[in-house]
């Protein structure tokens, strides 16, 4: 596999250990433009940076190599995991994000990520399951990389989970109001899936940036915060395969 060797200051200059990395973290670059978004992550008083970013034309930028932590999950939370830097490997995608016309991943970048995530799972032995986006980790920060990144076609490539329910029966559930009950067993079934918890913001607020941050993932067809028969159904199928 082709890689630009273009390497950020930006990270931790201790070592860790191989078996330390657990999760791999996607993201995008959030920017109006990729040479500018490349000039951040390399820029020593930006403070952020990542593993690896993967450009419009799918060519592969290696800035911080895996055994240091790069600076690209910030304040995060999964099961039981806290600040997943030093439990993770950071990949940037170009793209200029909800900001500043959010669009469709190329088909370049795409594959270009499908050959380095294989690569890396295969090299930290990493669980298809702890591959997330910042979204799932920050969800209180973080919108990417968003309902546009094809989680559904990596999970056919072994990258990441995906429910296995027929697209066609759950979208007849879709906006179907269910009982309070089973809203909080909604959101019960997303802290079971590895989604963090939060004391510091109001309870309902919370429960509502926790679902726009599932739907992103998991319903991309319709991210409205609002918690349906199908986000239910999706979250109990999630949770058997999780199992």
């Amino acid at each position: 596999m082709k890689l630009i060797l273009n390497y950020s200051p930006n990270f931790d200059p201790k070592k860790r250990k191989k078996s330390d990395i657990k999760f791999i973290v996607f993201h995008y670059t959030g920017m109006k433009f990729e040479k500018k978004a490349i000039e951040k992550l390399l820029n020593h008083n930006s403070k952020v940076s990542c593993h690896y970013l993967i450009k419009n034309n799918g060519e592969i930028i290696k800035m911080v190599p895996e055994t240091y932590q790069a600076w690209h999950a910030g304040i995060s939370s999964w099961k039981k995991f806290k600040f997943l830097n030093k439990n993770s490997i950071g990949i940037e995608i170009t793209n200029p994000g909800h900001e500043f016309k959010y669009k469709k991943f190329s088909k370049k970048q795409i594959y270009s990520l499908i050959k380095l995530t294989k690569n890396l799972i295969k090299k930290f032995k990493i669980n298809s399951k702890s591959i997330l986006g910042h979204s799932d980790i920050a969800p209180d920060r973080k919108l990417d990389p968003g309902e546009k990144f094809p989680w559904a076609f990596l999970s056919k490539n072994k990258i990441g989970i995906w429910h296995d329910l027929s697209q066609t029966k759950i979208k007849k559930e879709r906006e179907l109001n269910i009982s309070n009950l089973l809203k909080l067993k909604f959101i019960n079934n997303l802290f079971k899936i590895g989604y963090p918890k939060s004391s510091k913001i109001n309870k309902n607020k919370y429960y509502k940036i926790i679902t726009f941050a599932f739907q992103r993932r998991f319903r991309q067809e319709l991210v409205n915060g609002k918690i349906d028969k199908e986000c239910l159904l999706i979250s109990e199928n999630l949770i058997k395969k999780l199992n």
